[in-house]
């Protein structure tokens, strides 16, 4: 289903009369997803609006010295540790910069497409644009709450829900990403990842 879906979000980028226009989806009883620019009745849902379409870099290589500089440049400016930027991106995408989750989140460091604004992110699949917002993003989360383990739970499930908890939330999907950061960083300081 994600694999045909990637694909009609990719073919929708390329084809001119959809470019420019906002895409909408509607699933059949038998779970086939259908994209329109022209939505033929109220079954049709907005999916992508055209201003937060996605413009794909075609043909990006990425060196490991390159993405070690772009690291090492967002985590200097926005005073975080590298070990923790790199165990984000561990976390978050794997370390591919083209990652795309069920969710909508894009890229190395797995920003939302508000978010990705939010941070002045302008293209979340350059490697070094992606890099700064994310990073930008977590500091952000750092300086709000004080605490590693929370700013990295709101990145994961959003400021509002630590807030609301007054702490790291209890959902299962929050708690284990904390937990797998954390585990990533230690790894990533001591050099053995």
């Amino acid at each position: 289903m994600l694999a045909r879906l990637l694909f009609a979000l990719a073919l929708l980028t390329l084809l001119p009369s959809a470019a420019m226009a906002d895409i909408f989806v509607w699933t059949d009883d038998e779970g086939v997803s259908h994209f329109t620019n022209v939505p033929s009745s109220a079954k049709y849902r907005l999916f992508i609006k055209e201003r937060d379409r996605i413009h794909f870099r075609s043909g990006l290589c990425l060196s490991q010295p390159e993405l070690e500089a772009y690291i090492d440049e967002a985590a200097q400016r926005y005073d975080i540790d590298r070990a923790l930027v790199k165990a984000v991106i561990k976390a978050e995408s794997g370390f591919d910069h083209r990652a795309v989750s069920k969710a909508g989140a894009q890229g190395l460091m797995q920003l939302m497409p508000v978010t990705a604004r939010e941070v002045q992110c302008i293209d979340v699949f350059d490697p070094q644009d992606n890099i700064q917002g994310g990073v930008r993003y977590l500091r952000k989360l750092l300086d709000l709450f004080g605490d590693a383990r929370l700013a990295l739970a709101a990145y994961n499930a959003g400021p509002e829900a630590v807030m609301k908890h007054r702490g790291v939330p209890p959902y299962g999907e929050t708690r284990t990403y904390v937990n797998r950061v954390l585990k990533y960083y230690s790894l990533f300081k001591e050099g053995t990842l």
